[in-house]
């Protein structure tokens, strides 16, 4: 199914209309559609971006089973660790 269209006029210049035609024939297609992939391309370029939904583990997604889970400052992991 066809979508409807709204058809509107455009001036541009000579020089860039030759060349819109001459690469539309490079690329074995119409002024016509090379112009709409162009408008398509910077309207999604433009909509925000929507984030990225993020995986919450609070709460964890497998519960704890066992011992506690540790209870320690930095300062007390570096003291564990050996460093060079």
């Amino acid at each position: 199914m066809n979508e409807p269209t709204v058809r509107t006029s455009l001036d541009i210049p000579a020089t860039l209309h030759r060349r819109l035609h001459e690469a539309a024939a490079r690329k074995g297609s119409s002024a016509r559609r090379l112009i709409l992939q162009s408008i398509e391309r910077v309207v999604e370029e433009s909509e925000p971006k929507r984030a990225e939904r993020r995986l919450s583990l609070n709460p964890p997604l497998v519960a704890a089973k066992g011992r506690k889970p540790f209870d320690l400052t930095n300062e007390q992991i570096y003291e564990l660790l050996e460093l060079p």
